[in-house]
C-alpha cells in the first residue's frame, strides 16, 4: 500500500484543509476590514499579524504539496496548473469551487483593502499592504488538497527512463 493508499484508507477527505482555509479566510476578511476601517494601532497590528500567519501556513502548505506532489508524479500525470487551481477535473467541483472562490476572495480583497486608504496620517507606506501576502494561503491549501486528494491519471511515457539518446530530435542531451 502506497502512502497515498494509506492516506486515503485512514478516512481522510481532505476536509480539514477546506475548513482551515475557510477559518483563516474568514480571518483574514475580518481583521482586515477592522484594521482598514478604524485604522487604529491594535487592529493595525493585528491584522498584520494575522497576514502574516496565513502568509506562513500558506508557505509551508504550498512546499509540503509540492514535496507529495513530485512523488505523486512518479507514476502519475500531475500537471501545475491543475494542482494549484484545482482544475481538469482532479478534485470534485464543490471542493474546486469553493477551494479557487477563497483563493479569488483573498486577492481582491488583499488588494482594495491596501489600496483602500487615501492617507496613511502622513506615514509612508500602509500596513494594510501585509495583505498581499495573503493569497499564498490559498494557493498553498489548494496545491496541499490537490497533492494529497486529487485525482490524476497514469504518467504518459511510464516505459521510457533516463536521460534521453544523442539521436533524440527532443534538442536536449
Amino acid at each position: 500500500m502506497s502512502g497515498m493508499d494509506t492516506l486515503n484508507a485512514a478516512g481522510r477527505d481532505g476536509n480539514g484543509i477546506v475548513r482551515a482555509n475557510s477559518v483563516l479566510t474568514g480571518l483574514f476578511g475580518v481583521s482586515t476590514l477592522l484594521a482598514a476601517a478604524l485604522f487604529d494601532s491594535p487592529w493595525k497590528a493585528v491584522a498584520v499579524v494575522v497576514d502574516v500567519v496565513c502568509f506562513t501556513v500558506g508557505v509551508v502548505a504550498f512546499l509540503w504539496g509540492y514535496w507529495n506532489a513530485v512523488q505523486r508524479s512518479r507514476e502519475e500525470e500531475i500537471g501545475v496548473a491543475a494542482l494549484y487551481f484545482l482544475l481538469d477535473g482532479i478534485a470534485p467541483r464543490g471542493v474546486a469551487v469553493r477551494m479557487n472562490s477563497m483563493l479569488a476572495f483573498q486577492v481582491v480583497w488583499a488588494v482594495t483593502t491596501a489600496i483602500w486608504r487615501g492617507s496613511t496620517n502622513g506615514k509612508p507606506g500602509s500596513t494594510l499592504a501585509f495583505g498581499v501576502l495573503v493569497p499564498m494561503l490559498g494557493l498553498g491549501l489548494n496545491g496541499l488538497w490537490g497533492a494529497f486528494h486529487g485525482t490524476f491519471g497514469p504518467r504518459v511515457g511510464k516505459g521510457r527512463h533516463g536521460v534521453s539518446h544523442g539521436d533524440d530530435r527532443n534538442g536536449q542531451d
